[in-house]
């Protein structure tokens, strides 16, 4: 079993890849077979797989969501009553709520068992910058 905490520094809405960290402490684990389960310690970012050859695909999902859950200030969004942390916060809630918090990628020769272009993200919802932590684990 392995543990560690690693943080990203946001400026913004949007995907900020964290893969080739992730694989680094799978490496130095030494666990040939078993089980990374990543969680992100936030309640307005969240954890997504995605490809990660393509940036039209991170603009394409920011769009996405964006038109999904636009901020409060929209008149489509004149329901929403938590208002404290501004326009922002509350339908970044709502957008953590619809992905993940905790993903699990199996590890297989002692690599993280990914696709192709797979690659693992955190997922920003607020406006401003943010320091964000990622807990990994590995269970094997």
């Amino acid at each position: 079993m392995a543990q560690t905490i690693i943080t990203r520094s946001t400026k913004g809405q949007g995907l900020y890849e964290f893969t080739a960290d992730a694989g680094e402490f799978v490496r130095a684990s030494g666990v040939a077979e078993g089980l990374l389960t990543v969680f992100v310690r936030h309640t307005s970012a969240s954890l997504i797989i995605q490809e990660n050859a393509d940036p039209d695909v991170k603009r394409d999902l920011g769009a996405f969501f964006h038109r999904l859950v636009p901020p409060s200030s929209d008149p489509s969004m004149a329901w929403i009553v938590h208002r404290m942390e501004g326009p922002d916060d509350m339908p970044a809630h709502i957008k953590a709520a619809l992905t993940q918090v905790s993903l699990g990628v199996p590890i297989m020769k002692g690599r993280l068992a990914l696709g192709t272009w797979q690659g693992l993200y955190l997922f920003e919802h607020r406006d401003r910058p943010h320091r964000r932590e990622i807990v990994l684990h590995i269970g094997s």
